[in-house]
């Protein structure tokens, strides 16, 4: 259903600074571009929260009947540490330290990157580039922006003129920074830099020989900067203009002010309608930091191994807690805030439970359209989750007095009610139906003690071989037996 052709959706813009009425570039389709991790290490709890409030915008779109292309990329090379131009790779670094292939290196984190995800229960992005596997694309950016004159080779190296290309574009436009004042605060040693300005930025680097990531340029053996990857690969799959461009707060300068140089430079426009930026998550009140140890990883908060929680809670109750706050909005992480959290998610499921059970009357005492009607205007503002969810509360509000017998509602109202309460639940909010997956709990439970039995038996009979099969299989399958004086039980490893 193309239900966008009914709603004004309206947008905040990192660019304008001002919610924008949303209109895609072709008419029925969206093209988003999100920036993806640095597979060098284990993502943090600040990146998922990025990646799901991006994940929230493609279910709505998805929702609203837009058909959406969804590109999240794998920066697998080019990010120097400290992300700036000189020093190691970041992945490259790791490798050296570890002993192991860069590639190495980036299998094992993005493994964990999707497995995160997946305990999220995140939608997996239309296309997932890497940059190793689009070096060609980069490098043909880069020829083309030394042909239009806003780039400089020099030892190898490729760098982006910062002042040229401020002759007649506007370096800065994005983060709200002046050139100027950024050239006059900059200081730079002279004969230690191969840049013409403080303010240029690599595009192509040449590869010193104990440098372990390198490729074959027109420049010689080097590798691309950072920056460049996510405009190949953003406008090979979106087009040179595109609908939405995504990423955390912290992208804005210099990684996102440098894509627009980049993608003006070679087309002489801007590249993205929309932009977008997804706020911080603190600790406690302070900024996440593995180094001071203010920090906590995903898997800590459902396996109960970190410090700053009093038990273990659903990867839903923490979705649900992030859900709770506005995108753009800074979400400081606590124990009671997501205890919090856990009262209201159980609360809303709960009511979801009634809801199956309410039976429909003749006439309606409760305005079911009007508040429908502000489920979407919450999503409409800006994707306003914290607005939605008090809506959602509201519909439970109303399953209670209707099951109270306090209010009744017709057979097409609860219907309406139910469609919605679940569609914005499960389907936009992302929320996992736990209900679903307890079930499947109870089955496994059934199976095994099933299993229990039957090697009871086998051993009763003297048929040893089978009932150590039963026990040996289970464990392969990280289920352990254990034999004790009130019986047989088990644990899931």
């Amino acid at each position: 259903m193309q239900l966008y052709k009914n709603h004004t959706l309206k947008i905040y813009n990192s660019l304008s600074g001002d919610k924008e009425l949303f209109k895609p570039v072709h008419a029925g389709n969206v093209g988003m571009y999100v920036c993806g991790p640095t597979v060098y290490s284990n993502v943090h709890l600040g990146n998922v929260r990025t990646f799901m409030s991006f994940d929230m915008i493609f279910r709505y779109l998805l929702h609203l009947g837009y058909k959406v292309r969804y590109v999240r990329n794998i920066t697998d090379v080019g990010h120097i540490v400290d992300d700036v131009d000189d020093g190691e790779d970041k992945i490259a670094k790791k490798a050296r330290v570890e002993q192991l292939e860069p590639m190495e290196i980036v299998q094992r984190y993005t493994v964990d990157f999707h497995d995160v995800l997946n305990q999220f229960n995140f939608l997996p992005p239309s296309i997932e580039p890497t940059a190793t596997g689009h070096i060609i694309e980069q490098i043909e950016i880069v020829r083309q922006i030394i042909e239009k004159g806003f780039a400089y080779e020099v030892n190898g190296s490729v760098y982006f003129d910062v002042v040229k290309f401020n002759e007649t574009n506007n370096y800065g436009k994005l983060s709200g920074r002046n050139i100027d004042e950024m050239l006059a605060n900059t200081r730079d040693t002279d004969g230690q830099s191969d840049k013409k300005n403080p303010q240029d930025f690599a595009l192509w680097k040449k590869a010193e020989p104990e440098h372990i990531m390198r490729w074959p340029s027109p420049w010689g053996i080097g590798f691309p900067g950072w920056h460049l990857e996510c405009t190949a690969m953003s406008t090979k799959y979106l087009g040179e203009t595109f609908d939405i461009h995504g990423g955390g707060m912290d992208l804005k300068f210099p990684h996102h002010e440098c894509e627009i140089a980049q993608n003006e430079a070679c087309t002489g426009h801007s590249p993205v309608n929309y932009w977008m930026h997804a706020n911080m998550l603190t600790l406690n009140g302070k900024k996440m930091s593995k180094s001071t140890g203010n920090n906590i990883l995903p898997d800590e908060i459902y396996n109960g191994g970190s410090p700053f929680l009093s038990k273990a809670f659903s990867a839903n109750v923490a979705r649900f807690f992030m859900m709770q706050a506005h995108y753009r909005s800074i979400l400081d992480f606590t124990n009671e805030g997501i205890l919090a959290s856990e009262k209201g998610f159980n609360r809303l499921l709960e009511g979801l439970d009634i809801l199956k059970e309410l039976q429909p009357s003749a006439s309606s005492t409760l305005d079911i359209a009007t508040w429908k009607q502000n489920c979407y205007d919450a999503m409409n503002d800006d994707f306003n989750t914290p607005i939605l969810i008090a809506n959602l509360f509201e519909g439970i509000k109303f399953v209670n007095l209707v099951n109270d017998g306090k209010e009744t509602l017709t057979a097409d109202d609860l219907k309406t009610l139910s469609e919605t309460l679940n569609t914005f639940v499960f389907d936009i909010l992302g929320i996992r139906n736990e209900k679903l997956v307890a079930n499947n709990s109870d089955k496994l439970e059934g199976v095994v003690e099933m299993l229990i039995t039957m090697r009871l038996e086998a051993r009763a009979n003297k048929n040893f071989a089978l009932s150590d099969q039963i026990r040996d299989q289970l464990l392969a399958l990280g289920i352990q037996l254990k034999d004790g004086k009130e019986g047989t039980t088990f644990t899931i490893q």
